[in-house]
Parts: C-alpha cells; sequence; structure tokens
C-alpha cells in the first residue's frame, strides 16, 4: 500500500451505461447500478469511461449519464468523469461540461485520431488542466488511442500540478510500478489501476486503489480484496483475487468471431447485471452487439460458480 494521501483511492468502478431497447439512457437502471455499488462500499464512481461506452454516446446521452450518476451518488463518494475526446478543444468542452454537471474530477487520455508528438501530448494535459481546474487524472489506455504515456512524461505533469494521478489501463505493470516509485513525493497523487485480474500484485506494488470494469458485476469482491489489502491479508487478497479471476472469464463467453474487445467486456459485463437483476437489460450500442442466449448462459454459470446468482 502507499504512503502517500491520495486524493482518489480504493475500488472506483468505471460504470456501464445502461441502455433502453431503442439507445436512450435507461435513467432507473443507471440510478440502481450507483446505488447497488456505493452499498457495496466503493469509493467513488468513473462515469464515461470505455465501460460507459463514452466512445459510442451522443453528447446528450453522455451529458444525462453524467448527470444521472452525480445525481444518483448525492455527495457519498466522488464522480469522476471521463473527457475522452480526439483533440484539446473537445476534451476541453467535455470538461466544462463535466464541471457543470457537478463531476468531481476529469479523466482525459492522449489525443487520437490525429498522429500526436509527446511534447504535443504534454501541451495537451496542461491546456485541459488551465482550462478547467477540476482535478485531472492521466488515462493511460493505448489499446484504444494508441499512444503510450511515458512515465517521465506522467511524473512531469504531476510535479507541476497538471495531473492528480494516474488511471492505468496500459497493460504495462511494470511501468506502472515506476510511476508509483515516481510519485512517492507527490502526497496527493492518485495510483489507480485498470488491470482487473492482477489488483492484488498492484497493490503489493502501491497502488492506491483500482478501476476494474468487472467492479460493475462483483463491487463486494473488490472492496473485500481491496480491505485485505490494506489489512496485510496477503492470502486472502489472493483467495479473492482468484475467485474474481475467474468470473473475468465471463467476456470469454462472447465469441470473438463476432465481436470485439468492447463487445466482450461491456457486453459481458452488461448482460451480468441484468442477470443479477440491478439493471433492466443488456443493450448496447451499435455497431456492438447484445449476447446471444448461449452466451448469456455461459455468463449465468461464471457467476453461479462465483456465488453471485
Amino acid at each position: 500500500m502507499s504512503s502517500r494521501e491520495p486524493r482518489f483511492s480504493g475500488v472506483v468502478p468505471p460504470l456501464v451505461t445502461p441502455l433502453t431497447p431503442d439507445g436512450e439512457v435507461d435513467v432507473p437502471s443507471l440510478g440502481r447500478l450507483v446505488e447497488f455499488l456505493i452499498e457495496a462500499g466503493v469509493s467513488g464512481l468513473f462515469a464515461l469511461g470505455s465501460s460507459g461506452e463514452t466512445a459510442f454516446l451522443t453528447d446528450s446521452r453522455r451529458d444525462k449519464s453524467l448527470e444521472t450518476v452525480v445525481r444518483a451518488a448525492a455527495g457519498r463518494v466522488p464522480v469522476l468523469a471521463g473527457c475522452i475526446e480526439t483533440t484539446t478543444a473537445r476534451v476541453i468542452e467535455r470538461a466544462e461540461i463535466a464541471a457543470k454537471l457537478g463531476a468531481d474530477a476529469t479523466v482525459v487520455t492522449a489525443p487520437f485520431y490525429a498522429r500526436v508528438h509527446p511534447v504535443e501530448v504534454d501541451r495537451h494535459f496542461r491546456a485541459v488542466k488551465a482550462a478547467v481546474g477540476l482535478p485531472m487524472l492521466a488515462y493511460d489506455v493505448p489499446v484504444s488511442v494508441h499512444t503510450k504515456l511515458a512515465t517521465d512524461r506522467i511524473l512531469s505533469l504531476a510535479a507541476d500540478g497538471v495531473v492528480d494521478g494516474l488511471k492505468d489501463s496500459s497493460g504495462d505493470d511494470a511501468g506502472f510500478r515506476q510511476v508509483v516509485l515516481g510519485a512517492a513525493g507527490l502526497p496527493g497523487f492518485s495510483a489507480l489501476t485498470g488491470h482487473e485480474v492482477v489488483v492484488d500484485a498492484m497493490m503489493l506494488a502501491g497502488a492506491d486503489g483500482a478501476v476494474p470494469g468487472l467492479g460493475n458485476v462483483d463491487p463486494h469482491g473488490y472492496v473485500r480484496l481491496l480491505r485485505a489489502c490494506a489489512e496485510g491479508r496477503w492470502t486472502d487478497a489472493r483467495a479473492e483475487q482468484d475467485r474474481l479471476t475467474r468470473l473475468f472469464r465471463i467476456v470469454e463467453a462472447v465469441s470473438p468471431a463476432t465481436a470485439g474487445g468492447s463487445t466482450r467486456g461491456v457486453g459481458a459485463f452488461k448482460t451480468a447485471l441484468a442477470l443479477r437483476g440491478v439493471i433492466a437489460g443488456a443493450t448496447v450500442s451499435p455497431p456492438m452487439r447484445e449476447l446471444t442466449a448461449a452466451e448469456t448462459g455461459e455468463v449465468a454459470a461464471r457467476l453461479e460458480e462465483a456465488g453471485l446468482r
């Protein structure tokens, strides 16, 4: 565990965005999801991330989703808002909206589609922070934005007060550990791992918390896991992580022959939540597809194996 006093820590699930069959935000289901997560003991909520389908939603649906999460959270836990757009001006626009809707922090990636130089990435984060004063976490997700945030760049931005933390979904666990080590003298910096099947290892390495997509489905398990880590009960932590790692195989229920990674993750998480009765349905944004009956049966079997049905 970290000796820092991070601004954000613990379990901060990246919320899925429940949708009605016609693609609108399912406000009642999203409200129930927020309650489900808060009652489980999570420490924060990350709205409009990859699991939240932010890249698929229209601006009005993004606004409705964030507005619903902020209202349902009612100040009980901080709400981090994904401001994930192609270029700086568009990110600033989303960050301004997030601030108006009551978000407590923004989560920002490097620019994408445009081919950018590391110096331009640095300029991007500094411009967003200057325009919108909310705390900002850098979101390292090269699989989606095709830019890896270098350790030295993150630490430089953190030292200058530009970024207040890192949400790491890079899969580069060695790099993440280097960020944790380099940020040791930055008291408020938050190092959050998005690598949901090795959270115990990342916490042992000094992470401050986790942002696991699977945390939508089993928030109680991740809360137990981080509590065991905080208390130094590493055998218990490993046992809980092993159970969650087996549960994560719900994403394997979706056939890779007709569905990409977004469908396999978001679709499986939504299907599991629908089976658990938290949300009304498992509608996903096109071109993603819902799971078939056979795939849904596989998800149900994994839930039962994990003791969740």
